[in-house]
């Protein structure tokens, strides 16, 4: 059996006197897709953020690919990627030119990238807005932006903090296609939504964050019907939304890409 992509195993994590996280254990396997459910402020952008190597856990283990992690250096970044809920874009750059920097960031590190335009277009973007700046965009527009650049480093560690945010239907399934392709190619993917219907189509697993613990699960056995009652149970015991995630405003500064309707 391969060893996990990611592994948290005991992890806790705290903001003053606020507890976040508390014993998180999750391992994210290749070739799987976990969807994260949880209200607002039950921790999932700390998890996502401690996953992808932005914030040291206070306590427990964090391993990355067969790895103990203390800290993530520059070899396990170039393998994993992160989209957040904001998508961190240039705003006076064209979408093919905000992926053409990437690569050549990765380039100069030794590291291959996919075509702009290829992976651009898969994500759905229309062939008449690649060169057009990001600033000009809808929201669901940058969003595919963001998720071709995470996609065009072909990253075996996949994070994705909403990324159905701001998508139309054409766009989710879109989407949803493309990531099962990643999962056909060996990527470990870790997603968060509120759309458990998305998940439940998705997913192999299913896993409820509620107050910091991660300790009710739901996994797809073959029986998608079976797994859709055993998902909406975890959903529906979920608590109501209490505020947001204290460390969601320092990750997610002001968007430089227009904001908009779905796209």
């Amino acid at each position: 059996m391969s060893e996990p992509a990611a592994a948290l195993h005991g992890v806790a994590q705290r903001f003053g006197r606020k507890v976040v996280l508390r014993d998180v254990d999750l391992e994210l396997a290749p070739g799987t897709i976990v969807g994260l459910i949880g209200a607002n402020g039950a921790g999932k952008t700390t998890l996502f953020a401690i996953l992808a190597g932005l914030l040291q856990p206070d306590a427990g283990e964090r391993r990355l690919f067969g790895r103990a992690a203390d800290e993530v250096d520059a070899d396990a970044r170039a393998r994993l990627a992160y989209v957040a809920h904001q998508t961190q874009l240039y705003g006076g750059l064209s979408a093919r030119e905000n992926l053409a920097l990437f690569a050549d960031l990765r380039r100069a590190a030794g590291l291959t990238t996919r075509p702009a335009d290829e992976v651009l277009l898969q994500l759905g973007l229309p062939a008449e807005a690649l060169a057009r700046p990001v600033s000009t965009f809808s929201r669901g527009m940058a969003q595919r932006v963001a998720l071709a650049r995470a996609l065009a480093a072909s990253p075996e560690l996949l994070l994705l903090d909403e990324p159905f945010t701001a998508l139309d239907a054409g766009g989710r399934a879109q989407l949803a296609s493309v990531l099962e392709g990643e999962r056909r190619r060996g990527a470990a993917v870790l997603l968060s939504s509120h759309d458990l219907d998305a998940l439940v189509e998705l997913c192999d697993r299913i896993v409820l964050l509620e107050r910091g613990v991660l300790d009710r699960s739901a996994a797809h056995d073959g029986d998608r019907a079976a797994f859709r009652r055993r998902a909406a149970a975890l959903w529906q015991g979920r608590p109501q939304d209490p505020p947001r995630d204290p460390l969601h405003p320092l990750l997610h500064p002001q968007d430089p890409a227009a904001p908009g309707p779905a796209a």
